[in-house]
């Protein structure tokens, strides 16, 4: 199989590659040859746009089997305990619309700028429903943002509008590029923080780090072809 792993920093998937240059071979400067497979890693930077615009500009998207968004997120909910990996099945842009006078948001769908069931979308969400493969991973919504949220009134909007579970800077723009190419992916997410009022001190980035590694290289050793429909474990 070709899978391409996308992560916005090289750090969030170090342990990956130190994996895949331990245990696999370095086919050329851009893949590895790892279990029969095919793999790609592409590091694209920060933030949704630039996520959309390596994956337009990515020489062998059209080829892919699948496509692995990895990267860290935080949680909106305390259900949720730091450094669990999930599998995001639905994401929206959360912050493209304007801010009215008294605080509150009203996204582009709500001021019929954009038709919320026009494809890519669904009711405004990218909705990763055509998946041939099949994940045991904990499924979340997501939201993605240019701004984290960070005071008790803007958490409390954003959740009340679209009761999201995680909050990521690259999510939505991977599901928008992936839907348009038809390429087959997953985003997966270790949960490093929460979602509150900013605080470094109570955030778990190492451990978010190690799990979601742990969980793309069992992924990566366990998965097969669509038809064989083989559940990858999901190690946490």
């Amino acid at each position: 199989m070709k899978i391409a792993i996308i992560a916005a920093t090289s750090f969030e998937i170090d342990t990956l590659l130190q994996h895949l240059d331990a245990e696999g071979r370095k086919a050329s400067f851009f893949h590895y040859e790892y279990k029969g497979h095919e793999i790609h890693p592409l590091v694209t930077g920060i933030g949704a746009m630039k996520t959309a615009f390596a994956m337009a500009r990515f020489n062998e998207a059209t080829n892919l089997d699948l496509a692995i968004n990895a990267g860290v997120a935080g949680s909106y909910t305390r259900d949720l305990k730091l450094g669990t990996v999930v599998n995001v099945i639905s994401d929206r842009f959360a912050d493209l619309g304007v801010e009215e006078a008294d605080g509150s948001f009203t996204d582009v769908y709500d001021l019929e700028l954009e038709a919320k069931n026009k494809y890519p979308y669904t009711d405004g969400a990218l909705v990763n429903d055509g998946l041939k493969y099949s994940f045991d991973i904990k499924e979340v919504k997501g939201l993605t943002v240019n701004k984290v949220h960070g005071t008790p009134e803007s958490i409390d909007r954003i959740l009340a509008k679209y009761q999201a579970d995680i909050e990521t800077m690259e999510g939505a723009g991977f599901h928008y590029a992936c839907k348009n190419m038809d390429i087959q992916h997953i985003q997966l997410r270790g949960l490093s923080n929460y979602v509150e009022p900013r605080n470094r001190a109570g955030w778990q980035i190492e451990l978010a780090i190690d799990k979601l590694n742990q969980t793309i290289i069992n992924l990566l050793d366990n998965i097969e072809k669509p038809q064989e429909r083989n559940k990858v474990l999901d190690w946490l």
